[in-house]
This record gives C-alpha cells, sequence and structure tokens, in this order.
C-alpha cells in the first residue's frame, strides 16, 4: 500500500539534496524531496559559500594546472591520512565538473577566491559566488529546484523510516507530514539530512571534546539520517570528526573569516597573549580557545587586511555594524577590547618580529606582511559547526552495510555520510564540509539515475 511512488526520494533540502535532485531531474526522471522543517537552508546556507575545486577553468585563466590527485593528496595531508583514500579522490574529481556545471546551469557566477588560501591547500581553489555567501548557493539551487516539473518539493515533511524488500533493499520511505506518515516508493533513496551537530546527547557521546562550546550549524541537523541507516545495519566511521571554528562573534552571531589570520593577523587570550600556531587552521584552533580561562578569544588585525576582506559578505556586515573595535594605538585598543594592555602590547611587537617561512614559538611560518598602521580587534568564541563522521558510503556514494556490503537502492551524502576529514579536528580543511555535502550530492544522483536506466534497458 503506497501513498505516492517516484524515482528517487531525498531526505534532506540542503545543499546535498538539492544538487541531488536537480542531478536527477535533469536526467528526465521524477523525485521528491522532503524537508522536515519549513524552510530550505541547511548548513550549505550558513557556510561561506566556498567550494573547493581542482582543474577548473577559473584556475586556469589564472594559470593555476592543478589535479584532482594534487588536491587529494592536499586533504589525505591535512588528516594525516585517516579519510578513505578512494572517497578523498572521488569527491577531488568531481569537485571541477561539478563547480562548473553550478555555475553554468545554475547561475552561480563562481570566482576564484583569491585573497589568500586557506592552511594547507598548495593553490588557491576555493570557488564562491559574488556575495560570498552560502545562502546566495542556496537561493541559486532553490529557483533551480523550483523550475523544475519532475522535483516535488516538500516541507515540513520528515523521513522517519527505511522502507526494505525481502531481500533488505530500499524500496521506500515513511515520511511524517501535516497528513499523517505517507509510504512512498522509490527506485533509489539518498539520504542528505545532514550530521548530528544540532544533537546534543550524539554530540556529548561521539565529540565530548566540543560539547560545551557554541553550535553554530543548522539547528535541524539532529542525525535522523543516520541513525535510521543504523536501524538496517549500515557501517558508520570518524564518528568522532567534526569541523570546529575558532572565530564566531557571538555578539553579532556572525563568523569572523579565517582569512584574517591568514593576511597576517593573529589571535589573543584575556591576556593579550597568543596561545598557539593560529595558522595550523579554524577548526582544530577552536580547541585551543576552549581551553582559555574565559573560552574566548580577540583577533588583530591592521586597515590593510580589514578592507581586504569587505568583499566577504558577513565581514562586510561586521564592518556595516561597527563590530570591530579600532584605533592607531595597540594599547588604546587593548583598552577599547578589555584585555591586559601590557600583554598584548608585548604581544604584537614580538608578533611583528616574525619572518615568513621562520618558525615562531608556536611553529607558525605564515606571516605574510607585517601590521602597519590603524589596528582592529574582535572578540571572538569556539563554535562547533558540524559533524564530518557518518554513515559508511562508497565511491559512488552508496552506503554500505557493517560487513561492507552495498545496501541496494540507498544513498547518503554531506553530513549524513562519512567525510574526508580524517577522525578529529585537525583533519578538517576549508571547504571539506561543501565538498562532502555537494560532491556526494552530485555522485549520488548520477549514479542513482545511472542504475536505474541500467535496469530499465535490461
Amino acid at each position: 500500500m503506497w501513498d505516492a511512488e517516484v524515482d528517487v526520494a531525498i531526505a534532506g533540502a540542503g545543499g546535498c539534496g538539492l544538487v541531488a535532485a536537480l542531478t536527477v531531474a535533469e536526467r528526465g526522471l521524477q523525485v521528491a524531496v522532503f524537508e522536515k522543517t519549513d524552510f530550505i537552508l541547511g548548513n550549505t546556507a550558513a557556510s561561506a559559500g566556498m567550494i573547493p575545486a581542482a582543474g577548473t577553468r577559473f584556475q586556469r585563466e589564472i594559470g593555476i594546472q592543478e589535479t584532482p590527485e594534487e588536491m587529494a593528496d592536499d586533504i589525505l595531508k591535512k588528516n594525516h591520512q585517516e579519510s578513505n583514500p578512494e572517497l578523498t579522490l572521488a569527491l577531488s574529481k568531481v569537485s571541477g565538473p561539478l563547480v562548473e556545471w553550478m555555475n553554468d546551469n545554475l547561475d552561480m557566477q563562481f570566482s576564484l577566491v583569491t585573497e589568500f588560501k586557506y592552511p594547507g591547500q598548495r593553490n588557491l581553489r576555493m570557488h564562491a559566488p559574488p556575495t560570498r555567501s552560502g545562502l546566495e548557493l542556496m537561493k541559486k539551487l532553490k529557483k533551480a529546484a523550483n523550475d523544475k516539473d519532475n522535483i516535488y518539493l516538500m516541507l515540513k515533511s520528515q523521513v522517519e523510516k527505511l522502507i526494505l524488500g525481502d531481500k533488505g533493499e530500499v524500496i521506500g520511505i515513511d515520511v511524517q507530514t501535516t497528513d499523517g506518515i505517507q509510504r512512498i516508493k522509490a527506485k533509489k533513496v539518498i539520504l542528505a539530512t545532514n550530521g548530528f551537530g544540532g544533537n546534543t546527547s550524539m554530540v556529548k557521546k561521539f565529540i565530548p571534546e566540543i560539547s560545551d562550546a557554541l553550535y553554530f550549524g543548522y539547528e535541524a541537523n539532529t542525525g535522523e539520517g543516520i541513525e535510521m541507516a543504523l536501524e538496517i545495519g549500515a557501517g558508520i566511521s570518524n564518528m568522532t570528526a567534526y569541523q570546529g571554528h575558532a572565530a564566531v562573534n557571538e555578539a553579532t552571531g556572525l563568523l569572523v573569516t579565517w582569512g584574517t589570520i591568514m593576511s597576517g593577523g593573529f589571535m589573543v587570550n584575556q591576556d593579550g597573549e597568543r596561545f598557539g600556531n593560529e595558522a595550523q587552521g579554524y577548526s582544530e584552533f577552536a580547541l585551543e580557545v576552549v581551553k582559555q580561562e574565559v573560552q574566548s578569544g580577540y583577533i588583530i588585525i591592521d586597515q590593510y587586511i580589514y578592507q581586504n576582506l569587505l568583499t566577504i559578505e558577513d565581514f562586510k556586515k561586521l564592518d556595516e555594524i561597527d563590530a570591530f573595535k579600532s584605533s592607531d594605538s595597540i594599547e588604546d585598543l587593548a583598552v577599547k577590547l578589555g584585555i591586559n594592555v601590557k600583554g598584548l602590547k608585548q604581544t604584537c611587537n614580538a608578533f611583528q618580529e616574525n619572518e615568513q617561512g621562520s618558525p615562531d614559538q608556536f611553529g607558525r611560518t605564515d606571516f605574510p606582511k607585517q601590521l602597519k598602521g590603524k589596528l582592529f580587534g574582535i572578540k571572538v568564541s569556539p563554535a562547533l559547526f558540524h559533524t564530518q563522521g557518518g554513515l559508511n558510503v562508497n565511491e559512488h556514494a552508496q552506503v554500505v552495510n557493517v560487513q561492507g556490503n552495498v545496501i541496494e537502492n540507498l544513498y547518503a551524502g554531506g553530513g549524513t555520510a562519512v567525510g574526508v576529514s580524517g577522525r578529529h579536528a585537525y583533519g578538517y580543511m576549508s571547504g571539506n564540509g561543501l565538498l562532502a555535502a555537494l560532491g556526494f550530492g552530485r555522485i549520488a544522483g548520477d549514479h542513482a539515475v545511472h542504475m536505474i536506466q541500467k535496469k530499465g534497458m535490461e
């Protein structure tokens, strides 16, 4: 007894779900997307909208020739070889075609981010829309989905259960709607409900080290996709992995881009002292901020860095509401920030003596410039953005069980699937979250269509 039948059913209408839906729909198949909330948002909307990709024409236009293998190598180095090499390479291979498809077919108007390189990336490879905003990505994805007659987008509809056939294959889903439970028959099911960052008990169970920090992700990310698949025997990996961030301005609810650091800034604590190598990455540095007495830090930059980052939407918003304190004097800036004056002055003087390529006492070697002229500072807090562990999947985004065998007709992507950030916060490289969401969405959609068409020809 089925209430409806589609070719592909997708749980979750974030970036992963919509990319998968568009991929399926452009091949002429019918797809239904079920979103449990009232809105089309998700972690993609909360992101900076920057997608890492290798071998794109945007890179070639400025003389960068990069292979997917080089990109995968960077990711594996950052996570200490802790992610699945085949998955890492598969996402790296799809990244370039994905970005160009989104630009050309979905009017994303991407450009290469050239202001700075993120930690661990050998080349400029971050691609972003004009506003440098994930919300812009989601608006374009939603518009494209609404324009497709063969995409059915259902809000307030939570997928609650996977329905199995006689051989253990997935044949449909139970969906809780405003009209009650609906049973949807589907040839393929894609789980795109993100991770479990919004599920306090799961966070405390798997990643207690960050459980007391602010959760800065989408509140609806509560792990149902993972739990549903576990019920039918799916395997999980790297549940201790996550993306943290060391620089959320709680007063405004806005993210302070790590470009502040990579362009030459530094962070201090309440005593005006630095407490680690900021350039190692914003994810792992979140733990360093957690260890501080008041669990907060203060980023210090100069006028040049400040002006150079105004192209980033969140940074522009911070500028518009005067969130940064500023002064021509480091002592006066310390007073305005409410931190130790003597400590900040000594720290700033010592920091200015560092040279590019030479390690300081924390091992930092990235010092692209000295701070000059007017100085700016802002208070930041550590946060959990999203989890990076999840369901075991193969290079086609097919979910595999605890024995390593494919669960027929079931796919997963984004935070629902295991990502490419290894097992710890240090493994997260900027863009890994969007890469896994949009990349796995594209891979899952492609493979689902291929398998449906192949079966139709048999």
